[in-house]
């Protein structure tokens, strides 16, 4: 998320009401993710295990529960709970702002798109040309739409990323105020959920296609000319490149990588990045011709017990 115009380190902090080690006028451009981070953006840490990490990422102002040496061209915000910080921020950039009708003023839509009835277009939502949204489709804030999209009826567009902390009391949830940006000639199936990044974009690239009931956690990004078949969820800060093929009720586990053209068969679960250009099936995940070996031998077992018992 960057910020409408920069702001100065002492602002920051005045917000968030935090000491903080730098001078008055550093300038802070935005805040994000730590595996989105750019020059100028706030990150945040609240465990010494991630301490070294983020201190040493691209964001130039990290947000810590800890006065820390801090690294050289960078300046801290010391916080007694950054998780709790960092909401206070994405509330005051990013505020929740009620639409007045079910298709807000504040939308833009393009030239000969057609929005069927009762869907909802929230405020600063852009849907490009020659578009069609279904019935009960709802686009939450801020979500951009290129041309040629068709969206199927009881889609969701914009929902909350799935982020919580644990507290003694309860979760704590992490606010979202990111988008989601769907490029040209995507077709986005019925009951499908795309999540918001949490600061960032949730993406779908052009000429990608969704089955319905898909799920697509926040912050990820899906390549060109992708299919995704029905049933497939997709977690957070996860890459699918280009022109891959995830077949019905797969699953990938957060920030995992899938390479370019790789094939995932049906009720696939995906706990780790995978290199592309390959064929892969089975829970935990392997290379498909591998793991069907793999099931041949089992089926073998109760034949080899009989002879052994011979």
């Amino acid at each position: 998320m960057k910020f409408p115009t920069p702001y100065t380190l002492k602002q920051i902090a005045t917000i968030i009401g935090t000491e903080y080690v730098g001078s008055d006028d550093f300038p802070v451009m935005g805040m994000n993710e730590i595996h989105v981070v750019e020059k100028g953006d706030i990150v945040f840490v609240d465990h010494p295990k991630y301490y070294s990490k983020a201190l040493n990422c691209k964001a130039t102002i990290v947000l810590i529960n800890k006065k820390v040496e801090c690294p050289e061209g960078k300046a801290l915000l010391i916080s007694d709970d950054p998780f709790r910080d960092f909401n206070k921020l994405t509330l005051f950039f990013k505020p929740f702002i009620k639409a007045q009708n079910s298709i807000s003023s504040l939308a833009k839509i393009g030239k000969d798109t057609v929005i069927q009835p009762n869907c909802f277009l929230g405020n600063n939502v852009v849907i490009g040309d020659n578009c069609t949204i279904h019935s009960n489709v709802s686009i939450y804030d801020n979500c951009v739409i290129g041309n040629n999209v068709t969206i199927h009826a009881g889609s969701v567009l914009g929902s909350d990323a799935f982020y919580y902390k644990k507290r003694p009391e309860g979760y704590d949830k992490l606010l979202s105020g990111g988008r989601v940006v769907i490029e040209d000639d995507v077709d986005i199936g019925a009951l499908c959920t795309l999540d918001k990044g949490v600061t960032g974009d949730t993406l779908v690239k052009k000429g990608s296609k969704l089955d319905n009931q898909v799920h697509v956690g926040h912050d990820t990004v899906i390549g060109e000319r992708c299919l995704i078949a029905s049933q497939t969820g997709i977690a957070g800060c996860v890459v699918i490149e280009d022109e891959v093929t995830l077949w019905g009720q797969v699953g990938v586990t957060s920030a995992a990588t899938i390479g370019k053209k790789a094939v995932v068969m049906a009720q696939t679960g995906v706990s780790k990045s995978l290199e592309g250009g390959k064929n892969y099936f089975g829970s935990p995940v392997e290379e498909a011709r591998e793991k069907l070996r793999q099931i041949a031998y089992v089926k073998q077992i109760p034949s080899i017990i009989k002879r052994l018992d011979k």
